[in-house]
């Protein structure tokens, strides 16, 4: 039986898959002009897997050698980019006898040049044009990077017959848009000017509704299981369409939950699923949020967290975090998080630690009919903010978007088990949206940080549209002012406005 696959590429026979996602037909077409390009798409999107099919079928097809190599091994050597050469040599060599059965004899005098020396010897020595693929190239650091683009650049001129007709640079990023110290001049070096013979950039998308709905229809080919086709819409929406996690909850739903064919997987079996993947952070996870502590990631994350606008961000940082998959832009144009599960995983991770150190039951927060007291929990929370914010915010890595943290913090202790919370907040909304059902009730709260005498008209207006979305009949802005100086006592109040037909409290913080 085949199985929905989570780690390394695809192997046809073991797993099912998305055929045909690798560009193929426009890939062909720059291999034919004889052009050098980069392809890039975040970590565990099919790169790799779609590659390695297409370097076989050009094999197969007989007009080309394509060899497929990874250069992550040579990132050890950092800067090292005489060490680095040589091992890209060795990488290559060894990938010609395992995948082709060729040996080219070959020494070097010169460590700086070996690369393109044994690419050049290799070109004249092969029969036909060598088409070569060139995976993580983005792992190598500094001059040793610099030295293999510079490199291949000056072979260019010599293909087909001296040097590799095509190469294909396969990365996270965009290498041309990648900026590059060099150790060595001490200075930053694009890189575009590094490797300016790419003619195009692909990009690899992530898995279409369609594609999602063929790759759960080859389990119930196969196996008979059926999916709901709600099922499926909540899987495509939850994930984005992100491979990973597309496979990553059928698996945890077809092959860990429910294992009996005859039982079909429901929406309620992949909110299950869903769950379980949050809560154990499998290794996609764990890559994802290890990124959350580089600075360029940072500041795109915090302002997204708060609501900030876009144009005091740098655009690499944009592009950085829009090539690691951590976001992306929406029907309007606005910078959102990827998916609702990194959404989901995002606060619940930078906030970790306070919710494990959290004392909270939610029986406190109870009325004697089991539905839930929102205006007790929020009170319970004003107490919790005034006694420990002024700890935990300035110890918070995420320091900036504190407040709202805490309360989602908060809220997670109080409602996981019995209910749902969900979160919206994207760059230039000046807001976070937060929907808690729970039991048939659904309260809207919206987070604000003080910025000037139109934070609290916006901020009920916002409340009351999100209310309004949400069919809500209860609504909360927090104001969170983080700027004056005023004592706890003048800071902290209640009030309740009327907005149009709804109802909103605010509370003060």
């Amino acid at each position: 039986m085949r199985f929905f696959n989570t780690a390394g590429p695809i192997i046809p026979e073991d797993h099912y898959f998305v055929p045909n996602r690798s560009n193929e037909a426009e890939i062909r077409s720059l291999i034919e002009q004889k052009k050098y390009f980069v392809l890039h798409a975040p970590r565990q999107t099919g790169k790799t897997s779609g590659i390695l099919s297409l370097t076989e079928q050009i094999n197969q097809d007989g007009q080309y050698t394509a060899l497929y190599v990874n250069l992550e091994p040579i990132q050890a050597v950092r800067n090292n980019y005489e060490l680095g050469n040589l091992g890209a040599v060795d990488l290559i060599r060894q990938a010609q006898k395992l995948d082709l059965n060729q040996e080219i004899s070959f020494s070097t005098t010169s460590p700086v040049t070996a690369l393109q020396d044994y690419l050049s010897i290799w070109a004249v020595q092969n029969e036909k044009p060598i088409v070569l693929f060139v995976d993580e190239i983005d792992s190598l650091v500094g001059d040793t990077l610099i030295s293999v683009l510079r490199q291949l650049r000056a072979g260019y001129t010599k293909r087909p017959h001296q040097f590799p007709s095509s190469i294909c640079l396969i990365g996270v990023r965009d290498i041309r848009d990648y900026p590059i110290w060099s150790e060595a001049a001490q200075t930053i070096i694009q890189g575009g000017s590094a490797f300016n013979i790419s003619a195009k950039s692909l990009f690899l998308s992530t898995f279409n509704f369609d594609q999602v709905a063929d790759l759960y229809a080859q389990h119930t080919r196969e196996t008979g299981q059926i999916f709901e086709q709600e099922a499926v819409q909540y899987a495509f929406e939850q994930t984005g369409g992100q491979p990973w996690l597309v496979n990553a909850m059928a698996y945890q739903a077809c092959f860990e939950d429910i294992k009996d064919r005859t039982q079909p997987i429901t929406k309620e079996v992949f909110e299950r699923a869903r769950d379980t993947l949050i809560a154990r952070r499998d290794t996609h996870l764990d890559v994802l949020i290890d990124r959350l502590k580089e600075p360029r990631v940072h500041r795109v994350i915090s302002a997204i967290l708060l609501g900030n606008a876009v144009f005091d961000l740098p655009q690499d940082d944009l592009s950085y975090s829009l090539d690691l998959g951590l976001i992306k832009k929406d029907e309007h144009k606005n910078l959102i998080i990827a998916n609702p599960i990194y959404k989901e995983v995002i606060p619940r991770e930078l906030t970790h630690a306070i919710q494990a150190s959290m004392v909270q039951q939610t029986a406190w927060y109870l009325n004697v009919d089991g539905t839930l007291n929102m205006q007790k929990l929020l009170e319970n929370f004003v107490q919790f903010y005034r006694e420990n914010s002024e700890v935990l915010v300035p110890n918070m890595g995420y320091q900036e978007a504190g407040p709202h943290l805490l309360l989602m913090a908060f809220l997670q202790r109080v409602i996981n088990g019995g209910g749902k919370i969900h979160r919206e907040y994207a760059l230039g909304r000046r807001r976070v949206d937060v929907l808690v059902e729970f039991k048939g009730q659904r309260f809207v709260i919206e987070t604000k940080i003080d910025y000037g005498p139109k934070t609290l008209a916006e901020g009920l207006a916002q409340t009351a549209d999100y209310m309004d979305k949400n069919n809500s009949a209860e609504g909360h802005l927090m104001v969170f002012d983080t700027k004056s100086r005023k004592t706890w006592d003048k800071k902290i109040f209640q009030k309740v406005h009327s907005v149009g037909n709804f109802s909103v409290k605010v509370w003060g913080l």
